[in-house]
């Protein structure tokens, strides 16, 4: 299964995930609601939209987001 790894790029770059939050209001507005079932993978579908904005407020590829888990 395939997870969102957002929470661990968060906590190596010592950000929280309410900084993200505001970060990512900054492109389009998202409620709280939402933005914490996508981080916390509780959501089974993501727009490309949001990973390229996880990408450039995290710095990094979309391969980074990624993490391939055991079922």
């Amino acid at each position: 299964m395939i997870k969102l790894n957002v929470l661990e790029l968060l906590q190596n770059k010592g950000k929280s995930k309410y900084w993200l939050f505001n970060e990512m209001n900054k492109f389009e507005p998202i409620s709280y609601t939402n933005f914490n079932a996508i981080v916390t993978n509780k959501t089974k579908s993501i727009k490309y939209e949001n990973i390229e904005k996880f990408c450039k407020i995290l710095e990094c590829e979309p391969n980074d987001l990624f993490k391939k888990k055991k079922d």
